[in-house]
């Protein structure tokens, strides 16, 4: 692709928390209508990127260079599902108060999109894990920005619920939606995702999964060996 299509990118993008730096002059660039993969250890700083584009945080050092909105999805442990709201309620949540919702970003479409179409009077706390991220994969549909950030949407689900959400977030990108998704799953990153982008407060690697999976069988992997798999 050519430069032309980027809608988001950093340059030497920097962030300390308690002395320590977390994310460490990472350039990167996010191209139109792609899914992108973020795999890294625990600790890599993932997150910490995601919220830095999203705004949420404020870099120590560096710049984010984005001609769309952005949008996020939090990790499931980020939010109190004891809250006293419906299924449906939370995804409303996702509205933007300065877009005008269509019919195809209704709660109830997004709610059937996501597999969750007979759940939406459902209370938070009735849900289950994996139905608690269709949930905020619906929310985070609502909010109709250009780039989407998503951290760690498929973790500990099921299988056929992580199938799911992976079509979904697909068909996103098929429509145009720019799309970064936080995962530890080198396994899908590198064989469901246009692009991978590999990080430990540094970015190591970033290119096509082909071109990554070259990368890191050529290189001394400090994440284990699984990464190189």
């Amino acid at each position: 692709m050519s430069n032309s299509s980027c809608v988001l990118s950093t340059t030497e993008l920097c962030f300390s928390y308690g002395g320590r730096q977390t994310v460490d002059s990472v350039n990167l660039q996010l191209q139109a209508g792609t899914l992108t993969a973020l795999v890294g250890p625990n600790g890599a700083g993932k997150s910490t990127l995601l919220h830095l584009l999203e705004g949420r945080l404020k870099p120590s050092k560096g710049s984010i260079n984005s001609s769309k909105p952005i949008g996020l999805m939090p990790q499931r442990a980020a939010i109190d599902w004891s809250f006293p709201i419906t299924a449906e309620d939370m995804v409303r949540l996702g509205m933007p108060s300065k877009r005008k919702t269509t019919v195809a970003n209704q709660p109830d479409q997004l709610l059937d999109r996501v597999g969750m179409g007979t759940m939406g009077s459902r209370r938070l706390s009735q849900l289950s894990g994996g139905q608690q991220q269709r949930i905020l994969l619906a929310r985070a549909l609502m909010q109709q920005t250009d780039i989407l950030l998503l951290d760690e949407p498929c973790s500990a689900i099921d299988p056929p619920t992580r199938e799911h959400l992976l079509r979904v977030m697909r068909q996103q990108a098929e429509k145009g939606q720019t799309l970064l998704v936080s995962s530890h799953d080198w396994g899908s990153a590198l064989n469901d995702y246009d692009q991978v982008v590999v990080m430990d407060r540094q970015i190591l690697a970033t290119g096509s999964p082909t071109a990554v999976r070259e990368k890191l069988s050529d290189m001394t992997c400090m994440m284990g060996s699984h990464c190189c798999g």
